[in-house]
């Protein structure tokens, strides 16, 4: 046979086997099995198609690639992990293939069968590939994201900041599950995440990058095998400037404050019989910490060795006092680096200790019940998570802005259901608002969890109007803390 006649038949084959693999992605470039079980049952007339899904919850299920658009809700598909994607649930209707959920779906049709719900749970545990192999959200050490604690999961939640959706949840600690993350913070560089525990004497470090464990650093002498102590309830900490040190607080009557060495993942020193220390700060220099007292009317001064601590009063002219009616929560200081904006939660205020004076420069109200606070540089404005602020009717809790340079530009605004974890995100213009959502009077979750409790979720305030936006995405149980990737 000539050469030519060769390359066409050739050709023609290739041509025809291309199409072959174009037509089993057809099925909206899922996997084959997981198109045909979903293109057959959920993106259909009524349903998850692109017709008819701005009525369904404005899920599309007619594709790989507009299932990860997500839906009002969020994520309904979280890659690696079925035990988080609701869809997993919305469809399952047997109990060996974990957690229920209603209205059943598919919605007025026959349920899927046990191999079908177990096909697309198993596509999930396996990443949600699509026709080629491919992942959504894919290692990239140039993704930007936002890291949530979720306190009654002990899980932390990977959130893309593109798209503001979940993308990962990565079981943390190491007790099973009954470690109780608090707080999540990165490293200035972007490269790496640390979790701290209430109920575990680690810091956990982990890649930005994969999102994989790296390191347990201990917190106590026990720990670090010099010793013996008790000290539990990890609260927060804070990361120096380079990101070669921490200092953490351990909140409780006999509370106690741990310096780490995140280079070597190792305690450094060690402070035992602090009282009820909670938020922290580093100042200017990085040779002083600043704690608060969460009972009282005073902050701590501690040298970074942890040798010297000295009280400072909020309130000028009064002694530091445990039995206030100022309770400070958290603490966060200045880009100027003289002063600390310092939540009072049982009085209502903010108040601004400025260091050079060793004094208290300014008074500001805000919201019932302010907790966590933070710092927009674009804006020069602080907000404030205001957690059971009722003021608006129809909500519970709030978030103050208040203006660094104008003590009368002061703004409430209602936002969420018991709200805590707050941060900026200056790249993309917004302010995320996590809602603790535990009070039986919250408002009912999208779905229910593999957790005892009830879901929380996600707000967002357009950073340049202080407006909250419409969507809403659901996180897992009680998410506490959440901090941007730099």
């Amino acid at each position: 046979m000539h050469k030519t006649t060769w390359l066409i038949l050739f050709l023609t084959l290739l041509i025809a086997s291309c199409r072959k693999e174009v037509g089993k992605a057809s099925y909206g470039n899922y996997p084959y099995e997981v198109g045909k079980i979903i293109s057959n049952n959920c993106a259909v007339s009524g349903c998850h198609n692109a017709q008819s899904y701005l009525a369904a919850s404005e899920l599309n299920l007619e594709s790989w690639e507009s299932l990860f658009k997500g839906s009002v809700s969020g994520s309904p598909v979280i890659p690696f992990s079925s035990r988080f994607s609701s869809l997993c649930y919305f469809i399952n209707t047997y109990a060996d293939l974990g957690p229920q959920n209603v209205p059943r779906m598919p919605l007025n049709r026959n349920v899927l069968s046990f191999d079908q719900v177990k096909t697309i749970k198993d596509w999930v545990d396996a990443g949600a590939p699509n026709i080629n192999g491919e992942f959504r959200w894919p290692k990239n050490s140039l993704r930007k994201k936002l890291y949530a604690v979720n306190q009654g999961c002990s899980v932390v939640t990977v959130i893309d900041a593109e798209t503001q959706l979940p993308i990962r949840y990565i079981d943390v600690g190491n007790k099973g599950g009954s470690d109780t993350p608090h707080q999540v913070r990165v490293s200035p560089d972007g490269l790496y995440w640390y979790v701290i525990f209430v109920n575990n004497n680690i810091l956990q470090k982990y890649s930005c990058i994969s999102d994989e464990l790296i390191a347990q650093i201990p917190l106590t002498p026990a720990m670090a095998g010099t010793g013996s102590s008790d000290a539990l309830n990890w609260n927060t900490f804070v990361i120096s400037g380079d990101g070669k040190r921490a200092y953490a607080v351990s909140w409780s009557e006999s509370g106690a404050v741990a310096a780490l060495d995140l280079e070597h993942n190792k305690l450094l020193h060690y402070m035992a019989f602090v009282y009820n220390p909670h938020g922290v700060a580093l100042n200017g220099n990085e040779d002083k910490i600043y704690v608060t007292a969460q009972q009282g009317n005073y902050i701590m001064e501690i040298d970074t060795a942890l040798k010297t601590r000295n009280n400072l009063s909020l309130e000028n002219g009064l002694p530091p006092n445990p039995n206030s009616i100022l309770d400070a929560h958290d603490i966060l200081l200045s880009p100027n680096r003289h002063d600390l904006w310092i939540t009072c939660q049982a009085s209502n205020q903010v108040r601004v200790y400025n260091l050079t004076a060793a004094a208290v420069t300014s008074i500001l109200p805000c919201g019932t019940f302010p907790q966590e606070i933070v710092y927009s540089s674009s804006k020069d404005m602080y907000y404030v998570a205001c957690m059971n602020d009722t003021s608006a009717r129809g909500s519970w809790g709030s978030v103050t802005r208040l203006s660094a340079s104008n003590q009368l530009d002061r703004q409430n605004m209602a936002c969420g259901f018991q709200p805590h974890g707050i941060c900026v995100d200056e790249r993309n213009k917004l302010i995320y608002v996590l809602s603790r959502n535990q009070s039986s009077k919250g408002p009912p979750p999208h779905h229910s969890s593999q957790c005892a409790g009830k879901n929380g979720f996600m707000n967002f305030i357009d950073l340049n109007t202080f407006k909250v936006l419409e969507k809403k995405y659901e996180l897992s149980v009680d998410p506490y803390f959440i901090c941007p990737q730099p």
